[in-house]
């Protein structure tokens, strides 16, 4: 399935209009590709589910449909951010060269047993991070030029929609079965079985890494179908307030209590809610997600009011967070021995066993992963990149109102902000958020009024077919 993947992709580009091929190529792998497999080829970065769809659109935008790619964004601290996020894998590489030895002291005049080592990184893994963290941001730099126009933000919403409709039929087999759509169809099963069982029942997770992901995932076509919902004509209405009913109630059967909170309160706030106010509240989600991090990392949050707030609503939920709480100290102190840089990757930035080398202290948010192996400069770019779309809309509706705004891009701006909302409890960061950010910004790129200029780095590629362009694509300037 990873290897024919580009053969996909390919097809949807010779037979969709790009703006729907370059969703579908990353949509598609995200939700049926299997999870925890990867070709690890030496000196580049191993190649899943994740990275295979990205490199495919690149490589198909550049070599086969005739189209410029601009990779840098017109905004000069959009810039700065993509650069920062890719080229801060090089001095996280230099700075952790050494190696990280677990040891065994044995009797009264102690003798050191070497038991394990984390090797340390080298100057040829400069080139593996970098390509990585380049294919990361891919979706981001592709869909700020394909699909930040209103038929573009519509066909990301359309896509939420139906990708949770085709979704829903497995979902509800694993919801009455057990999870084991991954097992029937790749032979093995991706996450601990326990964590599926919730209130009597289980909760589904598909081709997906976590069942959060999944229930996260309902919540964000529940938002989509509802944008689409309040924007259709009457004839599409009837159609859409039934899809909207149904997969409000498989969001409920996901039995995730965070991803309903979202639905719920969020689902209304798209129905009814002017778009100027539906942009506000995602700013303020991204205000909070960058800046609740560096609070944390200055524990000037209020953790025990907050789980007692979570004691009145679940024991069970309580307990969940008080030990994502504790593992995020631990990782914290960790991560401030190499607060710029952070420790880099193969878990180094985790807590283990000072003897067996064994991982004693797992992450769950984003940002607590990205702090610990990017540092300061890595989480800055990364949250600061996502943060700056929401911004600039906000900017905007601020100074010059929501009257000419398309009535896709505030629904698209609270899809991206409870995303960021969600990074600080679990790593939810997918293709499908670098999708939307992107997709958002160049939207807010043209509406800022600007002076005709240049494009700064511009790669064009195609398949020659004689002199002729291909019918029905346009060259972007």
């Amino acid at each position: 399935m990873l290897a024919i993947w580009p053969v996909v992709c390919l097809v949807l580009f010779r037979t969709q209009k790009v703006e729907r091929a370059l969703i579908w190529s990353i949509l598609g792998g995200y939700l049926f590709l299997p999870p925890l497999t990867e070709f690890d080829l030496p000196l580049v970065p191993s190649m899943d589910k994740v990275s295979i769809p990205n490199l495919s659109v690149l490589l198909i935008m550049l070599f086969v449909v005739r189209h410029k790619v601009r990779f840098l964004p017109d905004s000069r601290l959009a810039q700065i951010l993509v650069v920062g996020l890719i080229l801060c894998a090089v001095p996280t590489v230099l700075t952790n060269t050494d190696p990280i030895v677990f040891q065994v002291l044995s009797g009264a005049d102690p003798i050191v047993f070497e038991v394990d080592a984390l090797p340390g990184q080298s100057l040829r893994d400069v080139g593996s991070v970098l390509i990585a963290q380049v294919l990361t941001v891919v979706p981001f730099l592709l869909a700020r030029q394909f699909l930040s126009s209103e038929d573009g933000l519509r066909e990301i919403l359309l896509a939420l929609m139906v990708g949770t409709l085709i979704y829903s039929i497995p979902s509800l087999i694993e919801i009455r079965l057990s999870p084991q759509i991954n097992v029937w169809t790749y032979g093995f099963f991706q996450h601990s079985f326990a964590q599926t069982m919730r209130a009597g029942g289980f909760r589904p997770i598909v081709f997906l890494p976590h069942g959060l992901w999944l229930a996260l995932f309902v919540c964000m076509g529940l938002l989509a179908t509802a944008a689409l919902f309040r924007n259709a004509p009457e004839v599409q209405r009837r159609q859409l307030l039934f899809a909207m009913g149904y997969i409000a109630i498989l969001l409920v059967l996901c039995k995730s209590l965070a991803s309903f909170a979202y639905g719920l309160v969020l689902t209304p706030a798209v129905l009814f809610l002017p778009s100027r106010w539906q942009i506000r509240i995602a700013a303020l989600f991204a205000f909070v997600a960058v800046t609740y991090p560096m609070l944390r990392n200055f524990h000037l949050i209020p953790l025990d009011a907050i789980l007692a707030q979570a004691e009145a609503i679940s024991t069970d939920r309580a307990h969940s967070l008080g030990y994502r709480f504790f593992n995020e100290e631990q990782l914290l102190e960790r991560a401030a021995e190499k607060p710029v840089f952070g420790w880099g990757g193969w878990g180094r930035s985790l807590i283990r066993d000072a003897e067996t080398g064994e991982i004693i202290s797992i992450p769950d948010g984003r940002w607590i992963i990205i702090f610990g192996t990017f540092g300061w400069v890595g989480y800055l770019c990364e949250f600061g990149l996502l943060a700056l779309p929401l911004i600039m809309m906000w900017r905007y509706v601020r100074k010059f109102g929501e009257a000419t705004l398309s009535p896709y891009i505030a629904p698209l701006c609270l899809i991206l902000g409870i995303t960021m909302m969600d990074m600080l409890l679990n790593a939810t960061l997918t293709p499908l958020t670098w999708l939307t950010a992107g997709a958002i910004l160049g939207y807010a790129e043209k509406r800022k009024p600007r002076q005709a200029r240049k494009p700064r780095f511009a790669l064009s590629g195609a398949l020659m077919q004689g002199d002729a362009p291909i019918e029905g694509k346009r060259t972007v300037l």
